[in-house]
């Protein structure tokens, strides 16, 4: 999925372009009336229009299903590839599901929904947006395949905008689209996400490693040839079959080892890799031997993630050995393993051969179970969400329990988070923990492969405290929900800041609008002076609710009123027309019916 697309045929001629697609995948040829229906399809709807480089506007969705051709996907993906931007050119859901049936229809709709997130934007509209992106994949795993697919193509054709915009794309596909591909263990997506989003947003740093490692080609070949020939003689002579590649490291991973380090890509050494692929798993740690018996490993760079697969099944040896006075970073796996590594959940495809059959069961992946415990879950704030990102999308670490259980944690994670992994009520009587045999504090953040032993006390309760060094969002959430229940002095301070923040802001609004309406009254038309002196409400019919009135609308009966359930202050009564509440975030779901409660009131 990560072969770049660049067509043979006239690219003002459509019909010679998806010959071209048939030509290259003629796994498709079978189901080929309906993909160019769905081409023909797109040429009568988008007719003659054009991109803003200039270019005829099919290209785009074709370069998509090229894309997903490469893995093999069904052909309802490929046709909600090349019709995912359906919805612009206004094609209802309707006509989709007429044409081409539900499947397309709803992978089409899935995708609709993420398109044009923004990833920038820090508003917790956005956080909830991105929330609702990530459990779209839930449903149907494919939206998130065509949705890779149209961002890897709009970065790989973005030289022709304004550098700001191909700063903002690079900057969104660093920040999750190239670690979602990882999360669904697409490495070569993965890496080209990064590799094109370095060009952008440090191109100085891209065109000096770009530099190096084309100057060292012909020393580096040399080099990588002679470790090659090594490894397969003693492979031959265990009668061993293998195949070995050999690569320069991405440009992003260098970059990385550059800040890391602090040092310019020529001083860096462990720049080169060599893949050895064979047939067995068996065949693996065979040649974990070879390795080792031909250099000297390096200490604790020797990784088993085929004991221990990554949780986005990922697969391999890796070791890394002193070479000619150089390190050298080796990665073994079979065959299998290595089109899962390459390809992740997609690699499924690949056995199932372009049929609509038999889709993916994502169940298998980590990052697919947890949104599935997610999914009823809301967005409570910015911070919230960041954990959450930051669990299902950043670096992982494996420790384990006593018992040698293996729990996977996000990088950063601390006892506090491994208890709660462990079982809620040790995360909750939690006093201490023990790495490897020795105490730690329980705000210390734990190392890969460490055993952690966690101490409790039966009096022992969950603190305030403990949220801020919590990193996994079971762990915010449990002791969050503990305090409240448990602790009358505890409050959400980040939410009441959040929402006191939100009163200032649109108070000046929401006041206006009611000076204009008083002076919209002419003289002596003033309401009525009859009224009831009404303070209490009703919430669901119920009026034994906590209320807060608003101090941005002051409503006052018979004012039509609104709940909007808050984080620390009950239900706030706001007027129906206040435009805080109007603008108040999640206001779908945390409005509660209201109304006033007239009955025994006095009237005045």
């Amino acid at each position: 999925m990560s072969k770049n697309i660049i067509f043979k045929s006239d690219e003002s001629d459509p019909q010679a372009l998806i010959q071209e697609f048939f030509e290259a995948y003629p796994h498709y040829v079978p189901s080929s009336e309906r993909i160019r229906k769905a081409w023909d399809f797109l040429l009568s709807h988008s007719k003659d229009k054009v991109r803003s480089c200039g270019k005829p506007y099919y290209l785009h969705p074709l370069r998509i299903a090229f894309i997903l051709a490469q893995s093999e996907f069904d052909e309802d993906c490929i046709i909600a590839g090349l019709l995912h931007s359906a919805y612009s050119l206004n094609i209802t859901t309707q006509q989709l599901k007429n044409e081409f049936g539900p499947g397309v229809s709803n992978i089409i709709e899935g995708t609709s929904k993420i398109m044009n997130i923004s990833i920038t934007s820090k508003t917790l509209q956005q956080a909830d947006a991105i929330r609702k992106m990530l459990f779209a994949m839930i449903d149907d795993v494919r939206v998130i395949f065509v949705e890779i697919a149209e961002r890897l193509d709009r970065i790989r054709n973005i030289k022709n905008l304004e550098a700001p915009k191909q700063r903002e794309i690079a900057a969104e596909a660093l920040d999750i689209w190239a670690p979602l591909a990882d999360r669904l263990g697409m490495s070569a997506e993965k890496n080209e996400f990064e590799d094109l989003s370095l060009k952008y947003t440090n191109p100085d740093a891209f065109q000096q490693i770009k530099a190096v490692i084309s100057q060292k080609k012909e020393e580096r070949a040399a080099y990588l040839a002679s470790a090659v020939s090594k490894i397969q003689s003693e492979a031959d002579k265990l009668g061993i079959k293998i195949s070995i590649t050999s690569r320069a490291k991405h440009f992003y991973s260098i970059y990385q080892k550059m800040r890391k380090r602090n040092k310019e890509p020529g001083e860096l050494f462990d720049l080169l890799a060599l893949r050895i692929i064979c047939q067995k798993n068996e065949e693996c740690y065979a040649l974990v031997g070879i390795v080792h018996s031909l250099w000297k490993p390096l200490d604790g760079r020797f990784k088993d993630y085929i004991a221990m697969p990554k949780s986005n099944g990922y697969q391999s040896l890796h070791t890394t050995v002193m070479c000619e006075d150089r390190p050298l970073e080796i990665q073994i796996r079979t065959q299998k393993m290595h089109d899962i590594a390459e390809h992740g959940v997609a690699s499924h495809w690949l056995y199932k051969k372009g049929t609509n059959h038999d889709l993916v069961n994502s169940a298998s992946l980590a990052i697919f179970n947890r949104l599935q415990e997610l999914r009823d879950k809301q967005v409570s704030d910015e911070n919230f969400f960041q954990t959450l990102k930051n669990e299902l999308l950043g670096n992982e670490i494996f420790v384990f329990t006593p018992n040698g259980e293996v729990k996977q944690l996000p990088e950063g994670s601390t006892a506090i988070d491994f208890a709660y992994m462990v079982h809620s009520a040790i995360g909750e009587k939690i006093v201490g923990a023990k790495a490897d045999g020795k105490i730690i504090p329980i705000t210390q953040p734990l190392k890969n492969t460490q055993i952690i032993e966690i101490l409790t006390n039966p009096q022992a309760h969950p603190t305030e405290n403990q949220i801020k060094f919590a990193r996994t969002s079971k762990a915010r959430q449990k002791i969050h929900a503990w305090l409240s229940a448990n602790d009358p002095n505890f409050e959400d301070k980040n939410a009441v800041a959040k929402l006191e923040a939100e009163n200032a802001d649109h108070a000046a609004q929401s006041h206006l609008i009611q000076n204009e309406k008083r002076r919209g009254h002419k003289k002596g038309e003033g309401e009525k002076i009859f009224r009831k002196n009404v303070t209490k409400v009703k919430v669901a019919g119920l009026s034994n609710f906590m209320v807060t009135f608003a101090q941005c609308c002051h409503p006052t009966y018979p004012d039509p009123i609104a709940g909007y359930v808050s984080f620390s202050k009950g239900v706030m009564i706001h007027r129906a027309d206040c435009l805080n509440y109007l603008k108040a975030e999640n206001i779908d779901r945390r409005t509660i019916p209201v109304e006033w409660d007239d009955s025994g009131e006095n009237e005045s």
